[in-house]
């Protein structure tokens, strides 16, 4: 196994925990990732649980709400290690401690954090979140998702697409428009609503044939005449998709260690089949088309792990230069991921393309890290505008 990222300046007690991540994925997630990927129609919820159980869904959260309280490197060297044995269950553990939680510790009321975020931060409450619309993806701020005022409270009609965990979790962090269709405010004019899953009107329906993350549930939900209280919205209601932007900066930290671990985990099963294969009676290892191969795979995988460190000690300190370098990182993580799982495959040949060899799902596993949370063109957009806001001084 390669090092872990345990090398760089942690504490003790930060290095027990990557530890402890990476053992946990070596022992309870790489040896049912292939079964989770074939039993696509099956959340293994039970797995999810384990990580609650170990603090893992409160790694963000501050120890006075029952998290752990870990600065964000250690979060995301610990979801590396997770996404190595089985980057269907890093997605659950990114969204989880990246966007509901976090939206609901910055803007949450005091009852709020006591009910909902408290429990999340032991596991015993899943989170999933929803911004997508079948019209709002790239351009969120186009949702039509409609929340309309009744009394104190909200009905909710309208539906999402693309959420993760949407049929198992507790709750979602959902947002729907506060303004009125004769009045549109554009941005200024969606909420953020804490969802229970099992409100009447809350309906999962598609559950989503992916190519990759197979043992991740990603559903579409209806919004039937759902009513909630006024203790649902979180914040201000003209100001939730304001929240989800500053959220999902860290979110595409997330993804990017995610496609880091896919990245090791593809590096790692192409080295030792190298050493084992033979062909010409020779090990593959030996023949400088497979070394330079594995060289280049070794190069993109450090690369991508060092920009996931910069861009989360950027995030940390409050960088200004944070939006930029967490995009950066999320687009040179991904396509690292994408360009070395490839190799790996053709590391094994035709073996490469079977399901029986691990690389082909890590392949497959790979793609949707260049698409989810901003696709690589979003990203380059997001990249080119925030430097000329350096250039000219805004920043």
């Amino acid at each position: 196994m390669l090092h872990a990222p345990l090398g760089i300046d942690l504490t003790e007690e930060q290095r027990q925990i990557c530890e402890l991540a990476r053992s946990f994925a070596e022992s309870e997630l790489r040896p049912l990732a292939k079964q989770r990927d074939e039993e696509e129609d099956r959340f293994d919820r039970a797995v999810v649980d384990k990580l609650g159980e170990l603090g893992f869904l409160g790694m963000l959260v501050p120890e006075e709400y029952d998290g752990l309280g870990l600065d964000m490197l250690t979060y995301l060297y610990s979801l590396v290690e997770v996404a190595w044995g089985d980057p269907s269950v890093a997605v659950s553990m990114s969204v989880h401690n990246s966007l509901p939680t976090q939206i609901l510790l910055r803007h949450g009321t005091d009852e709020q954090k006591e009910r909902w975020l408290k429990p999340m931060a032991r596991g015993e409450l899943l989170g999933a979140f929803s911004l997508s619309e079948a019209g709002a993806g790239s351009d969120a701020a186009a949702l039509t998702s409609q929340a309309t005022r009744d009394g104190d409270g909200w009905i909710l009609n309208g539906s999402k697409t693309w959420v993760t965990n949407g049929a198992s979790a507790d709750f979602v962090l959902l947002f729907a428009r506060t303004d009125t269709p004769e009045e549109r405010h554009g941005s200024r004019g969606i909420g953020a609503f804490f969802v229970p899953t099992d409100a009447a009107g809350y309906r999962p329906s598609k559950k989503e044939r992916k190519m990759g993350l197979r043992g991740s549930e990603t559903v579409e939900v209806a919004l039937e005449g759902l009513h909630l209280g006024p203790e649902h919205l979180v914040g201000g209601p003209d100001r939730g998709f304001r929240y989800a932007l500053a959220a999902l900066e860290g979110g595409r930290l997330g993804i990017a260690a995610q496609a880091v671990g896919i990245a090791k985990a593809a590096l790692e099963h192409a080295l030792d089949y190298a050493e084992e294969r033979s062909q010409f009676g020779s090990q593959i290892r030996a023949f400088q088309g497979t070394q330079f191969k594995l060289a280049d795979m070794a190069a993109r995988y450090e690369a991508s792990l060092a920009m996931l460190e910069r861009a989360g000690r950027a995030y940390s300190s409050g960088d200004p230069r944070s939006r930029r370098l967490s995009s950066a990182a999320k687009l040179v993580a991904s396509e690292a991921a994408v360009w070395i799982s490839r190799q790996a495959v053709q590391v094994f040949g035709g073996y490469g393309y079977s399901r029986e060899y691990p690389v082909e799902r890590l392949f497959r596993d790979s793609k949707v890290t260049e698409i989810y949370e901003g696709t690589s063109e979003i990203h380059r957009w997001i990249i080119a505008a925030q430097l000329y806001k350096e250039k000219d001084g805004a920043l």
